[in-house]
């Protein structure tokens, strides 16, 4: 069953310009339509199970640690997925901030439909921002916000200026935490193997660590041939390729950015020998690290 085929009756869409979030913990049979879209942004983040989401003639999944972003004015419709026994997710309506676009471009699908994979390393706490979300949004704007508590009703309505923008700081905190170094979450497309996307991440957050295949493995609780095997054919390169590639582009931002010299530069990047270091780094970059660092790029 497709997303356009979804059964469900019309459910408005909160007005414009106002900040409502909720969370929902829904079962099979869960569907919204609203074939005139929405006035506000819809941002869905979730946390269980999988959810299904249309908007225009774009459908894509919502899988745990997936936020999925629908623009106004384009008909959409959502619901648990097919099969799925449960979607446990968040969501807000609201505007979002013109700033947010360039974040949520790289996971842009069409028809205003916006789709990541964050980081492993994030979900907690962009869990944590959705609770507080929720609370702020309680916000009378005097005193001080309410703390996030268990018993909080599953939906608030930021009614004042203070709380709107309280609630819109928080959004936006999340909104940059799925999507700083997120996966687009491409529509039909299966998000592979977690273990892999989490081995990615740890090189991604700390590329001169002393990663070796089977110090990822283990990190990932895989055998390092298993290991190898599966991140090679889900990203088309060998672990220690891809270590030496995020090593590099380290490099690179560190010689743009600071004034670290070649020989610092080469050790926080995790090569241990300088010589080594200007050797790859010429192999990728066409010129040796000090003459990159003064622009001379080809």
């Amino acid at each position: 069953m497709s997303a356009a085929e979804l059964p469900g009756t019309a459910d408005p869409a909160p007005p414009p310009g106002m900040v409502v979030t909720g969370r929902y913990d829904e079962g099979p049979g869960y569907r919204v339509n609203r074939p005139e879209g929405s006035g506000s942004w819809l941002l869905t983040w979730t946390t269980d199970g999988r959810g299904l989401l249309r908007q225009g003639a774009v459908e894509t999944p919502a899988r745990p640690g997936d936020l999925v972003v629908l623009a106004p004015g384009v008909p959409h419709g959502y619901g648990v997925g097919p099969g799925a026994r449960r979607w446990r997710f968040w969501w807000a309506h609201c505007q979002v901030r013109p700033h947010w676009m360039p974040w949520l471009g790289p996971g842009a699908l069409g028809d205003g439909v916006y789709a990541v994979a964050a980081p492993d390393g994030t979900h907690a706490r962009i869990e944590a921002v959705f609770h507080r979300v929720l609370a702020d949004s309680r916000w009378t704007g005097t005193g001080a916000p309410p703390a996030p508590a268990p018993g909080d009703a599953p939906v608030a309505v930021a009614h004042g200026t203070a709380a709107r923008e309280l609630a819109l700081c928080a959004l936006e905190e999340a909104v940059l935490l799925a999507t700083a170094g997120a996966h687009p979450a491409a529509p039909g497309r299966d998000a592979g193997d977690a273990r892999v996307r989490r081995a990615e991440n740890l090189i991604a957050a700390d590329p001169g660590a002393p990663h070796t295949v089977r110090s990822l493995a283990g990190r990932v609780a895989l055998s390092p041939s298993r290991f190898a095997h599966l991140f090679t054919g889900q990203t088309g390169v060998p672990p220690m390729r891809a270590l030496r590639e995020a090593r590099l582009r380290h490099a690179a931002r560190l010689l743009e950015s600071t004034d670290l010299t070649v020989e610092r530069v080469a050790a926080a990047s995790g090569f241990p020998s300088p010589l080594h270091f200007n050797r790859v780094f010429r192999e990728r970059y066409g010129v040796p690290p000090g003459a990159y660092r003064s622009g001379e790029r080809p």
